[in-house]
């Protein structure tokens, strides 16, 4: 699962790098991104600023509405079901980062793992988005299960990382063409042990559905 990644690109590079056209208005967004923050996605040819989860909107004890929860991580094996079939159907996206934070080490202790592609400034991992009343457009990022070195002590889950050739099938196949995409990263995953505690983001629930 992931509930913190990292993109230190401006929307004018990830314009370039993706060939798409950069959004009016600016982008604002932080290197870091937690759900229920902005990010940048690449939705429609546009580079566009999000917020990252799809709103889950819960009730208390009294019937009262509490506030929404972000659902920021989409299962692939769930992309069929009522809150994530039409997302995935007619909106698919693509999230440009430069690495993923897992958290690791004993509760009250964790600090981050980093994981990202070696030699690659930039690349995308798979998402759906979709326009929402409580926070206007929003995506959510797709998980797969691990392999390799990511699946090493790290996490058993990991989003699913799109090649550069497989960018336009996600975004514009079927969505049979799409959910083939859905599959662990064969390739290398460079991955950075750190002592940054874990802070914020590792409380954020529901995160996966």
């Amino acid at each position: 699962m992931c509930n913190l990644y990292r993109m230190t690109k401006n929307a004018t590079e990830v314009a370039a790098w993706f060939d798409a056209v950069e959004g009016a208005g600016g982008a604002n967004f932080g290197a870091e991104v937690y759900p229920g923050y902005p990010g940048l996605v690449v939705a429609e040819g546009q580079v566009r600023t999000m917020t990252w989860g799809f709103p889950l909107v819960l009730t208390g004890k009294q019937g009262q509405k509490l506030k929404p929860k972000p659902v920021n991580n989409a299962r692939t094996d769930k992309l069929s079901t009522f809150f994530w079939r039409h997302s995935f159907e007619e909106r698919r996206c693509l999230i440009p980062l430069t690495g993923w934070a897992e958290a690791q080490g004993a509760k009250g202790r964790m600090t981050r793992t980093w994981l990202s592609l070696p030699d690659t400034a930039l690349f995308a991992a798979a998402g759906v988005w979709r326009p929402s009343d409580e926070w206007g457009a929003c995506y959510s990022m797709v998980m797969t299960d691990s392999a390799g070195s990511a699946a090493e002590g790290v996490h058993s889950r990991m989003p699913v990382l799109l090649a550069l050739q497989d960018y336009s099938a996600w975004v514009g196949g079927t969505p049979e063409e799409a959910l083939s995409l859905c599959r662990p990263w064969q390739g290398d995953i460079t991955i950075d042990r750190t002592q940054q505690p874990w802070a914020r983001g590792a409380s954020e629930q529901p995160g996966l559905l």
